[in-house]
């Protein structure tokens, strides 16, 4: 994928003689800030636009608001193939190879590379993730497009990955204006980026730790420069959605705290495991659904089939707004309903199954809002059989949700640390991240195991006939 022209280097890249060390912070401060503004800007601008269609889907008939998702997936691929003969086609463009001199840590997948977030909108994010300047921005357009066909018009996907992406997009445009402003070219996209999450999410530092956790999956060095774009550019997002009072992504506050040390310690520890590992086999699914070789209408025809059926199982047997959209319909059902757990798994699942195929039918979103959903649901679960408050569940089970299936723990930490609520209910949810973090390793590692074993199976028995 082609990513345009290369700048000249940045002033990160010059010697250490020969540039002044707070210059170059100052820079990088600027930069953040500026890439912030137009960052947050366009991922808040885009995001309204899908609020606002989504508020008309959720008013209809139940039927319709299973057909029009559909609807937008098509749309959605004609896009994605028909600009450029396909070329704003998200692919799963490898990392650099793993290096042999050391193991990979728990917060890393394992040496397969099976990694969801390059199975959404952040995988180009994530290749240009220590030279953002040379991020393919030209591309964004059409795939803004696709965004709110896909999100907007109600598929299970979610806006704060795309949030991610325009902001990185908006801060490589503006380096790219001129031979000034292409001295913050780096700079101004990672502030984009933090500043497009942060203004979603209403917390500058999940935005700021975001852009920077990514960059560690490529090993990018968290240097003093870097650290001070994301935190400028989060701060500028987080302003931007105090000032206009935005309410974009809804986020569960746990306000009831544990009764006692050893409920505190229950609920970490299952919600944990049962958040963590469906969300990474979860991803696991997802990653393989983007990696699928198959025609774009028989991808759009199968896996929008799938989609239709699982919002109608969920609309059964919890609400048609549960059915619909990036999860958010299904956390706040899943808040004021009392049903059992067998439902609330059941509901939890079928989100899976439902962002999976829309992924694989060829639509264009994120997965960080599903993955809240899906965690915030199944940590539910456990609140009827263990007396555990539910909104603790819930608040729990959807950090554990990005720890354990988008692998990316501190901005779980992040994202807890900013709810609030009673101080023994955000250390349970702390903990409960740890544990979803070894539960995703462990889910990923014992399916790599199973996978291998099958193929290994298939291998002797074609060997043999």
């Amino acid at each position: 994928m082609s990513a345009g022209p290369t700048p000249p280097e940045l002033p990160g890249d010059e010697p250490p003689a020969l540039s002044s060390r707070p210059v170059l912070v100052a820079t990088y401060a600027v930069g953040g800030v500026v890439g912030g503004l137009v960052g947050a800007t366009t991922a808040v601008l885009v995001t309204q636009v899908i609020k606002a269609l989504l508020a008309v889907v959720t008013r209809q008939e139940t039927w319709v608001t299973i057909v029009i998702p559909l609807v937008g997936l098509g749309l959605s691929v004609l896009v994605l193939n028909g600009y450029r003969r396909g070329a704003a086609l998200q692919r799963l463009t490898p990392e650099t190879a793993p290096s042999t001199s050391r193991r990979p840590g728990l917060l890393g997948w394992r040496p397969t590379g099976r990694d969801v977030i390059r199975a959404d909108l952040t995988s180009d994010v994530l290749a240009t993730a220590g030279t953002e300047e040379r991020f393919p921005w030209h591309l964004a357009p059409p795939r803004i497009v696709a965004i709110i066909a896909t999100v907007g018009l109600g598929a299970p996907m979610g806006t704060e990955s795309p949030a991610a992406h325009m902001g990185v997009a908006a801060g490589a445009f503006l380096g790219d204006r001129g031979r000034i402003l292409r001295r913050i070219a780096r700079p101004a996209a990672v502030g984009g980026g933090a500043a497009g999450v942060a203004a979603l999410i209403g917390n500058p530092l999940v935005g700021a730790v975001f852009m920077l956790e990514l960059g560690r999956r490529r090993s990018v060095p968290l240097s003093l420069e870097r650290v001070t774009a994301a935190l400028a550019g989060g701060l500028v997002g987080w302003s931007i959605n105090v000032t206009f009072g935005l309410s974009l992504i809804r986020l569960n506050v746990p306000e009831i705290a544990p009764e006692d040390l050893l409920q505190a310690i229950a609920t970490a520890v299952l919600v944990g495991l049962v958040a963590g590992a469906i969300t990474s086999l979860t991803g696991a699914a997802i990653f393989r659904a983007r990696g699928w070789r198959a025609p774009p209408v028989l991808r759009l025809v199968l896996g929008g089939l799938t989609v239709a059926a699982t919002a109608a199982a969920i609309a059964v047997i919890a609400s048609p707004a549960a059915a619909v959209g990036p999860g958010t319909g299904a956390a706040v059902w899943a808040e004021t309903t009392d049903a059992a757990a067998p439902t609330l798994l059941a509901v939890a699942l079928l989100r899976a199954a439902a962002t999976t195929a829309a992924v694989a039918a060829g639509g264009c979103g994120g997965l960080f809002v599903p993955f809240l959903a899906i965690g915030d649901v199944a940590g539910r679960t456990l609140a009827p059989t263990f007396g555990v408050p539910s909104d603790l569940a819930g608040a729990a089970g959807a950090a554990g949700g990005i720890a354990g299936g988008y692998r990316l723990p501190f901005t779980a930490i992040a994202l807890v640390l900013g709810l609030g609520g009673p101080q023994s209910a955000t250390l349970t949810c702390l903990a409960a991240v740890g544990v979803a973090t070894l539960a995703g390793v462990g889910a990923a590692m014992a399916l790599d195991r199973v996978s291998a074993a099958l193929s290994a199976r298939a291998g002797a028995g074609a060997h043999n006939g």
